[in-house]
């Protein structure tokens, strides 16, 4: 519940105080974390609803991911050139009037629905002509939004955004090993390390890697290293009814093949972590050759606690594999609980687990499937 409903309850109620320090605890503050920074919590309905319409009401089969990311990409766009105002309630008229004949159409199959080409058109009435070819074009993308020209891509400061998040300090696992949970999800194979390694470097286009489940999207000027992303992140509490939060994480390492002694001391330490753990598998298998790996720690209010996620690029036994592998201390009981009953799945999907579509791993492989594609 966003915080300007919980204390407008309590001051109804004469206890204002009592709600405003209740919101200072930590499920208070994991609660302000709910929906995005570019939105009001007014807005809040109207944006799940449109994400709604472009992807989670569909059927199945009428499902695609890239209409996902062009609905994000319609917000994120419309919000960068609202002068990163913080979106609102009355918003939802320009949606509207943009939109609305489309989903009154059902052209992504079902009444209320939108199709890729609809989602296209509106973006075009909404944003202006320019829209639809820029949002097909790989050079004028990038931090979930399209630029008119390359040259307003360069311009753009990912930092406005950055100035808005809750980003807090960060948050690494900090109990005694044995005490925490080490886990290693699935690996999942890449088409090439080249190409994914580059994939991975280029964080303006992580949002462009976005599954079902959640997008990153990178909030600071540098590259990868000490790069920090927003996370938005998908539950289900029934199906069709998606659960948007967010966290924050920051690349606190990096190591690459081209400092083989800081790589190898990093995949040292990953291992002996898990030698500590032995029912978990080792992410890095003996004999890999590790392109790359860094480290993914959280900041507070994150929805997985004081953790850090692990992620490698090696080659092995004739194919290349991303894969990821997390650690956490014992989670405090609000989040536990929502853990167990939305988090876990998304969790394990999201690094690779579930269906492709949940996970972003193999988005990034997919991603690079299409790339190499365009360049032959």
């Amino acid at each position: 519940m966003a915080r300007s409903h919980l204390l407008s309850a309590a001051a109804g109620a004469g206890i204002a105080l009592v709600a405003e320090r209740a919101l200072q605890s930590p499920p208070g503050r994991f609660a302000q974390m709910s929906g995005s920074t570019l939105a009001a919590p007014g807005a809040a309905a109207w944006i799940t609803d449109f994400l709604n319409a472009a992807y989670y009401a569909k059927d199945g089969d009428r499902r695609d991911l890239a209409d996902l990311r062009l609905a994000f990409m319609i917000l994120t766009t419309y919000w960068q050139r609202s002068g990163t105002r913080t979106l609102g309630a009355a918003d939802v008229l320009r949606f509207h009037q943009a939109l609305g004949t489309a989903r009154l159409r059902g052209t992504g199959g079902r009444t209320g629905t939108l199709d890729h080409g609809s989602l296209l058109d509106g973006g075009a009435r909404l944003l202006g002509e320019w829209f639809p070819a820029a949002a097909q074009d790989w050079e004028r993308r990038g931090w979930g939004i399209a630029f008119p020209t390359v040259a307003d891509k360069a311009a753009h400061d990912p930092e406005v955004r950055l100035a808005r998040a809750r980003v807090g300090e960060l948050t690494p696992p900090q109990r005694p090993i044995d005490e925490q949970t080490w886990h290693t999800y699935p690996p999942v194979e890449v088409p090439d390390a080249a190409a994914t390694a580059e994939a991975v470097l280029a964080v303006e286009h992580w949002p462009d890697y976005a599954s079902e489940l959640g997008r990153f999207t990178p909030l600071r000027r540098t590259g990868l290293a000490g790069q920090t992303f927003e996370i938005e992140v998908v539950g289900f509490l029934r199906p069709r009814t998606p659960v948007f939060t967010r966290g924050y994480v920051t690349v606190t390492a990096l190591v690459t093949a081209d400092d083989p002694a800081a790589r190898d001391a990093w995949v040292d330490d990953v291992r002996q972590g898990f030698e500590r753990h032995p029912l978990e598998q080792q992410p890095i298998p003996e004999g890999a050759d590790v392109h790359a790996g860094f480290d993914l720690t959280c900041h507070e209010h994150h929805f997985m606690g004081a953790a850090k996620n692990r992620l490698v690029l090696y080659s092995v036994d004739g194919g290349t594999y991303l894969r990821a592998a997390g650690t956490w201390d014992p989670m405090q009981r609000h989040l536990a609980e929502l853990y167990e009953r939305v988090g876990r799945h998304s969790q394990h999907a999201f690094w690779g687990m579930g269906n492709p579509e949940e996970s972003m791993l193999h988005q990034i492989a997919a991603q690079v499937r299409r790339q190499r594609q365009v360049r032959r």
